[in-house]
C-alpha cells in the first residue's frame, strides 16, 4: 500500500492543467462497444479507474491503440462475448464501478450482457435498479444469481419505450441512453439526468449516427437506428479537478492559474467556491486565483448559516462537497455541508478533526464546519484515505498543515487524479511518494 509523505505550509504558485474527466471517460469508452467501426477518443485521463476499464476492453478483443498523448482508438469488430464466462472477467468487471455501463453497448449489439457485482468507492449504497428496471422497460429478461454475485440481461430485440427513472442516476441514464440507440422505436426516458458527462456521451453518440434529443434537459427522447459509425471525440476538462485547485489554492493561500478548465460546463461550481469567500477570476476559458491571506464564508439573506448541499444537475455535484468541507475549515464563518446522496461520505472528517479542525458530524449526511480563520493552522498528522475525493481533500488539508502528514492507501488517490504528486510539485508543493 503506498503511501504519500507531505510537508505542509508551503505556499503554491503556477498553472494547473486539469485532467480529462474521469466520469466522462467511463461512459465514452463504453460506447465504443456500440459500433465495430473505428473511435478516436482524445484527452483520456492517465488514471487507474479509466485504465482499468480499457483493460477490460482489450479483453473483450476490442481493438486498442494509443495513438498520441491521451489520446487512443477502439475499434470493436470482433468482441469476444464468451469472456463473460470466464473467472479473468469477474475479477475485472468487479474491479471497478464504471463496468456497469457496458453492459447497455453489449445488450443493444450482441443481445446479452453480463457484469458481475462492480466495485467503486466505498461511499454508501450505490444500487444499481435504474439500469435494471430501464433495460427491463426496452424488453429485456433481467437475472441475478446472488451466489455469484452476476447481473444478466438478456433480449432477442430491444423496442423503444416510455420510462420515468426511478431516480435521476448518472450512470443509469447513460447505460439506458446507450441500449436505445439500437433499440427499435423511440425511447423517451423522463427524469434523466443531465450531468455534463451525459450531454457528451450524447454528442458523441449523435456523431455516430444515433439521433438523441433533449440532450442536457431531463427529458431525453432517443429513436433507434440500425446501426452506429465510427467518430472522433474529445472528453471535457474533469470539473472535479478544476474544484479541488480551486479549494486547494484558498486552503495554501496560493496564486494559481487553471488553465482549460471547459468553464461553461461548469454550472455553478465557481459560484459556490465564491460563497466561501474564495476570489476567483475568469480569463477566458482560465481561472485565475489570487492569492488570500483570508476568505469569509457568506450567509443567506436573512443572516442565516449558509448550507452547502448536493443535488442532481445543474445542482451542486456530490463529488465536490468533500472539498468544499475541508477548504471552510480555514474560512472566517460557519456553514453546514449536506451531503444527501451517500450516507459514508462525511466519514473522513474524524482525520481532520485529529488535524485540528472545528467540526460537528451531526448525521451520516450533515456537518458543520467551523471555521478557523487561519488563527490555528492545521497539524500534520498519519491517516488513510477511504475514497477518492476524500483522499484529494486530505491531501489539501495535509498541504495547508504544519508539519509533516502522511496518507496511506493513496491507490485511491490514483484512481481519479493523474499523477497529483507530480503536478503539485511543480508548482511548489512537497509529497514525495513513498
Amino acid at each position: 500500500m503506498a503511501s504519500f509523505e507531505i510537508t505542509g505550509g508551503h505556499e503554491l504558485r503556477g498553472e494547473l492543467v486539469p485532467q480529462g474527466a474521469k466520469n466522462e471517460a467511463l461512459q465514452v469508452l463504453c460506447a465504443v462497444l456500440l459500433t465495430s467501426e473505428k473511435v478516436t477518443i482524445s484527452n483520456i485521463p492517465d488514471i487507474v479507474d479509466v485504465n482499468k476499464l480499457i483493460d477490460l476492453l482489450g479483453s473483450l478483443n476490442v481493438k486498442i491503440e494509443k495513438t498520441g498523448p491521451e489520446e487512443y482508438t477502439f475499434q470493436a469488430d470482433d468482441v469476444n462475448t464468451g469472456f463473460f464466462e470466464s473467472p479473468e472477467f469477474k475479477k475485472k468487471g468487479s474491479a471497478l464501478r464504471g463496468s456497469i455501463m457496458i453492459v447497455g453497448p453489449l445488450l443493444a449489439r450482441f443481445g446479452k450482457g453480463f457484469i458481475p457485482k462492480p466495485g467503486g468507492d466505498k461511499i454508501g449504497r450505490r444500487r444499481l435498479d435504474t439500469h435494471f428496471i430501464g433495460f427491463q422497460n426496452l424488453g429485456a429478461k433481467f437475472t441475478y444469481d446472488p451466489e455469484s454475485e452476476f447481473y444478466k440481461v438478456e433480449a432477442k430485440r430491444l423496442n423503444g419505450a416510455y420510462m420515468l427513472l426511478d431516480e435521476a442516476s448518472v450512470t443509469g441514464t447513460a447505460n439506458i441512453i446507450m441500449a436505445a440507440t439500437l433499440a427499435q422505436g423511440t425511447t423517451t426516458i423522463f427524469n434523466a439526468a443531465c450531468e455534463p458527462y451525459v450531454q457528451q456521451l450524447c454528442k458523441m453518440l449523435n456523431k455516430m449516427g444515433a439521433k438523441i434529443l433533449g440532450v442536457g434537459s431531463n427529458l431525453v427522447t432517443i429513436e433507434g437506428v440500425g446501426s452506429l459509425r465510427g467518430c472522433s471525440h474529445r472528453i471535457l476538462p474533469d470539473m472535479i479537478e478544476v474544484g479541488s485547485f480551486i479549494g486547494l489554492a484558498a486552503m495554501t493561500k496560493s496564486e494559481i492559474t487553471i488553465k482549460g478548465t471547459g468553464y461553461d460546463h461548469l454550472g455553478i461550481i465557481p459560484g459556490v467556491f465564491q460563497r466561501l469567500g474564495i476570489q476567483l477570476e475568469r480569463r477566458g476559458d482560465d481561472i485565475f486565483i489570487p492569492k488570500q491571506e483570508s476568505y469569509e464564508i457568506d450567509t443567506f439573506i436573512d443572516g442565516s448559516i449558509l448550507t452547502v448541499a448536493d443535488a442532481i444537475w445543474p445542482g451542486f455535484t456530490p463529488d465536490l462537497l468533500s472539498i468544499v468541507l475541508v477548504t471552510a475549515t480555514q474560512a472566517k464563518g460557519t456553514v453546514l455541508i449536506h451531503q444527501k446522496m451517500f450516507e459514508s461520505r462525511l466519514f473522513f472528517v474524524d482525520k481532520l478533526m485529529d488535524m485540528g479542525a472545528q467540526i460537528i458530524l451531526c448525521d451520516p449526511h450533515r456537518a458543520t464546519v467551523i471555521g478557523l480563520n487561519r488563527q490555528h493552522n492545521l497539524r500534520g498528522i498519519s491517516m488513510t484515505s477511504p475514497d477518492i475525493r476524500a483522499g484529494v481533500s486530505l491531501l489539501i488539508a495535509a498541504l495547508s498543515a504544519e508539519g509533516k502528514s502522511v496518507i496511506h492507501n493513496i491507490e485511491q488517490i490514483d484512481r481519479g487524479y493523474q499523477n497529483i504528486d507530480k503536478r503539485l510539485n511543480k508548482i511548489g508543493a512537497e509529497i514525495v511518494r513513498k
